[in-house]
């Protein structure tokens, strides 16, 4: 498969390749833009923006969005083959994200049956009177996003979508290693009337080119999903007046008091860890258990992820992938080497499978100070530690510089508050792992794991802005 440049008036400056991460099988090609071609998809989204005679209005917008949608559920099978070679996650859960995406389109299209102003009060004083003020939602202007690849069809759609909705041009860049999902949602969007200007998909080769769709000062709102050290560096180096939401990586806390369920949690657990090999910013990767139980929690994970079934992502009986990149099963592996050269128990796994397969892994009491404990994993690996008393495990659990979303579990509805009111996290789940998500909650990160809030409305409503009409008559 090969996608042309979708910029309008530029030229291709090369190709980006594109390879399957599990087998190293190509799996398609898409022109690249430099740096003028990202001057010419800034001027194009500009002038489409600054024409607002030519505004699309709110029901062709949603016309397109439920024709896009439509569009998307026809083409489910293409679009998940697609998603799973370029980006390795097992087919049972890209078609849960394809799913997801059709939905996160349908929310764009309920956030514009349901935005609304509201009325400013006057003729509360002399200077107000004769005076009638109103607020209404206007888009804010051009947007570039910039993805990653760990979710290539839902992340798009959680970044366009709403700029589609809320009636912003958008740049998109997805992540190099899986392009190929944005350019078929963007030409999805084209197909059900977007104008072209109006979704642009680009990929770059060089990092200053995507600085310089980031940066620009005709960009209103910049929206990143990747990691925090690209994300806070393009952050500094915005354009004065340029809002922006950043999304970033975690290493997600989970608390279980003696009185848990376990039958209950630990499926969850297992799940939340290794879903996509790991690959998620919200993955279960730190577990702290009740002394008395932590051992039986350790082996119970290590039970269930040695059921988990590691390999091609094309099958349907797959639980785990391949990791992106090589480079990161040689990453996973140093880092558990490490954890177990400090004295970490290895419950199971711990082991290279290929190139780019690592298997589940469970560690039981790694060191504080070992990279597993320390930084975000971002494999398939859960690491469990005993602890005596809930403000100990609090005390730990909020020790890093990340905060994004936690969890304990417990019968106990006072400790479930008590969890509640002191760890560090943006959402705290009860009894449930760290990685459930659903499209129209908020999503953010707080410390260095982001900025602003993400969530389908969220993001819609930061892509506006509220202005006020004062209407000054003597029939008031």
């Amino acid at each position: 498969m090969h996608y042309q440049i979708q910029v309008p008036n530029a030229r291709p400056a090369g190709i980006v390749e594109v390879f399957s991460p599990y087998d190293g099988k190509r799996v398609g090609s898409v022109e690249a833009i430099d740096s003028a071609g990202a001057g010419q998809a800034l001027k194009n989204m500009t002038a489409a923006f600054n024409d607002r005679r030519q505004w699309l209005p709110a029901q062709e917008r949603i016309a397109i969005l439920e024709r896009a949608a439509l569009l998307v559920r026809e083409r489910s099978e293409s679009l998940i083959a697609l998603a799973v070679a370029e980006g390795g996650k097992p087919y049972p859960d890209t078609k849960i994200e394809l799913n997801r995406a059709i939905d996160s389109i349908k929310s764009c299209i309920d956030c514009m049956r349901t935005q609304r102003g509201s009325e400013i009060p006057m003729q509360l004083n002399p200077a107000s009177m004769n005076r009638l003020a109103f607020t209404h939602r206007q888009p804010m202007g051009p947007v570039v996003a910039i993805s990653a690849f760990n979710h290539p069809l839902n992340l798009i759609v959680h970044q366009a979508g709403p700029a589609i909705a809320s009636g912003c041009p958008v740049i998109i860049k997805p992540a190099t290693q899986t392009p190929l999902s944005a350019f078929a949602l963007a030409d999805i969007f084209h197909e059900a009337g977007l104008p072209k200007a109006w979704c642009q998909p680009v990929v770059v080769k060089e990092l200053e080119v995507a600085e310089q769709l980031a940066t620009d000062k005709r960009v209103a709102f910049f929206s990143f999903i990747g990691s925090a050290a690209v994300g806070w560096r393009l952050r500094s180096q915005l354009s004065p007046g340029t809002r922006c939401a950043l999304e970033h990586g975690g290493a997600a806390p989970v608390i279980i008091a003696e009185d848990a369920n376990l039958d209950n949690i630990l499926p969850l657990l297992a799940k939340g860890g290794f879903y996509h090999a790991g690959q998620v910013c919200v993955s279960v990767q730190r577990v702290y258990a009740h002394r008395s139980i932590a051992k039986t929690v350790a082996e119970r994970l290590a039970s269930l992820a040695e059921t988990m079934i590691t390999g091609d992502p094309a099958s349907d009986k797959t639980d785990i992938g391949p990791l992106i990149r090589h480079s990161e099963v040689d990453r996973v592996e140093t880092w558990i080497n490490e954890a177990l050269r400090e004295n970490a128990a290895l419950m199971t796994g711990g082991k290279r499978l290929s190139d780019s397969l690592y298997s589940p892994t469970v560690l039981l009491n790694p060191s504080e100070h070992s990279k597993v404990s320390r930084q975000e994993i971002f494999g398939p690996v859960i690491c469990v530690y005993e602890y005596d008393a809930i403000d100990d495990a609090i005390t730990r659990a909020n020790a890093l510089p990340y905060a994004f979303q936690a969890a304990v579990a417990t019968q106990n509805i006072d400790t479930a508050l008590y969890a509640c009111k002191h760890l560090a996290a943006s959402t705290v789940l009860v009894n449930d792992h760290t990685a459930f998500r659903v499209d129209w909650m908020p999503f953010a990160g707080l410390r260095e794991s982001g900025y602003g809030t993400g969530g389908i409305p969220y993001t819609y409503r930061d892509m506006q802005i509220e202005k006020m009409v004062v209407f000054h008559s003597a029939a008031l």
